[in-house]
């Protein structure tokens, strides 16, 4: 068959720049979005940070209307018509005392809690909060700090030092001391005894436990740090040093015929090997200074349930209104590179406010369909999805998906994640649903309440769920139980 050429039309869906760019903006977390409006800040002359309080929007949060229909539409058609006017800054209103646009680029974080934005101390730097954060040591530079206080010679101390290098995170030597030899180039050559010499004194240096070479080493370090009147002491060394899978297994009355001890005795040991630290070195180098910053803020106005962008989080950029009086009056500049530039301005600070404005209505709906939580608690989430909240607002399902993906909503009963809020669907004895999140609450409040000395096992929870009228299987109970870290029966007996 010869060649031929052939025509045919055909449609096809393809994403303009300006959409790429609204669909990146959705799906980015409050972090990511603020990281992406700096680097836009950095590079595009058209952009300036508005150095405006946000007094005015948190104000506003307060009542309910932190984002008017007033402040959406000026802030979208001042950006599409007329670059030059004010209106087309991200804020309500300028702040009589704003400080100069170099001083505000560094203030660009906000208080994580919508009370305004942070504030430059007037000492010539800035006033990041990640600055303020205090970092603790970690595990190796606890034990090298210590190890300065000892009078070593240059052998020991490389030898120690060998030592404290080669300790995992959790605080265990998991390599042998023979191994160890053979890793520094000393001569002479070191000894397994100098190895054994050395991590003594490393497991002297700071906690008990540290540097120990298994769990059974690690927990008898521990118990021979307590003064020796301690009771239970002695029945929990034997405990630890030979019978660690018995207790595990609770096989309480084979430990006390192996180990030779009374009942008593033997609950007291075993209460006191409970709280002992089996991984001593996680206690190092974490920061408790972690937050998350919610992006939409719930308040209970008037017996009613309000939703509000929070303030910390809102875009603080517009166009600068110098350079573009400036390109409009310069010849050619619809032919200019920088025409691009100032499109790509027009279209972010668009975007953005379209960003929220999604934000805003999503959480509204979950609100809306949740609000039963807001109310009672877990117990009372109800089984949601994506389609819901997608043939409610006229999206696409794949926008509701980017809308809530790594967003916060903070709540007076914490601060929870959108996907929270879309708990599985069960189904219930009476042809009824009820939600996953909702089984979990009620088996967490059985838990609570059994008694000790005869846990519930997973057959009798289910039991207690039908009788309830919930219909769940024994092994939905033991994942339900597992993602809740709640260990089986069997090891919540107590004695």
């Amino acid at each position: 068959m010869p060649p031929t050429l052939e025509l045919r039309a055909k449609q096809t869906l393809a994403l303009t720049p300006r959409l790429q760019q609204s669909v990146r903006l959705l799906q980015l977390s409050s972090l990511e979005f603020q990281q992406e409006l700096r680097n836009a800040l950095d590079t595009n002359p058209f952009l300036e940070y508005d150095e405006s309080q946000t007094e005015d929007n948190a104000l506003g949060a307060d009542n309910g209307n932190s984002m008017s229909e007033s402040t959406v539409s000026t802030a979208a058609d001042g950006a599409a018509e007329a670059p030059l006017a004010p209106e087309t800054s991200m804020e309500s209103e300028p702040s009589a005392d704003a400080g100069s646009r170099d001083d505000s680029i560094s203030e660009f974080s906000s208080d994580p809690f919508g009370r305004g934005a942070a504030r430059n101390n007037g000492d010539g730097e800035g006033s990041d909060p990640a600055d303020w954060v205090r970092i603790e040591p970690s595990l190796h530079e606890t034990l090298h700090d210590a190890l300065r206080l000892y009078q070593l010679n240059e052998r020991d101390r490389a030898v120690a030092q060998l030592i404290i290098e080669a300790l995992d995170d959790d605080g265990y030597l998991r390599q042998e001391l023979s191994e160890l030899a053979n890793v520094v180039d000393i001569d002479p050559a070191l000894h397994e005894d100098e190895l054994t010499i050395a991590l003594k004194l490393v497991q002297s240096l700071d906690k008990p436990g540290v540097g120990a070479r298994n769990l059974s080493e690690c927990l008898t370090l521990q118990l021979e740090a307590l003064e020796e009147d301690t009771p239970g002491r002695a029945v929990a060394l034997e405990i630890v040093a030979h019978h660690l899978e018995r207790l595990a297994r609770r096989e309480q009355a084979e430990l006390q015929k192996k180990i030779g001890c009374s009942a008593d005795e033997l609950r007291i040991a075993c209460a006191l090997v409970r709280r002992l630290d089996p991984k001593p070195g996680e206690n190092y180098g974490q920061s408790e200074d972690n937050y998350v910053v919610p992006d939409v803020i719930v308040r209970q106005v008037k017996k009613q349930w309000v939703v509000t962008i929070n303030p910390a989080v809102l875009p603080r950029a517009r166009i600068h209104r110098m350079y573009a009086e400036l390109f409009a009056q310069s010849a050619g500049a619809s032919r200019s590179p920088l025409a691009q530039q100032l499109q790509e301005a027009r279209w972010l600070i668009r975007n953005a406010q379209q960003r929220f404005t999604t934000i805003q209505r999503v959480a509204e709906c979950i609100v809306s369909h949740q609000k039963a939580f807001f109310d009672y608690g877990e117990i009372a989430l109800k089984p949601l999805v994506l389609r819901d909240v997608a043939d409610e607002l006229g999206l696409h399902e794949s926008t509701i998906s980017r809308a809530t993906g790594n967003k916060y909503m903070s709540t007076p009963r914490g601060i929870f994640e959108f996907k929270h809020f879309f708990p599985r669907e069960l189904s219930t004895e009476s042809g009824g649903t009820c939600s996953a999140a909702a089984v979990r609450a009620l088996l967490k409040e059985m838990i609570a309440k059994e008694n000790t000395r005869d846990p519930l096992s997973d057959v009798s929870l289910a039991k207690m769920l039908a009788d309830q009228g919930v219909i769940v299987a024994r092994r939905t109970v033991a994942k339900y139980r597992h993602l809740m870290k709640v260990p089986p029966a069997e090891l919540r007996r107590q004695a």
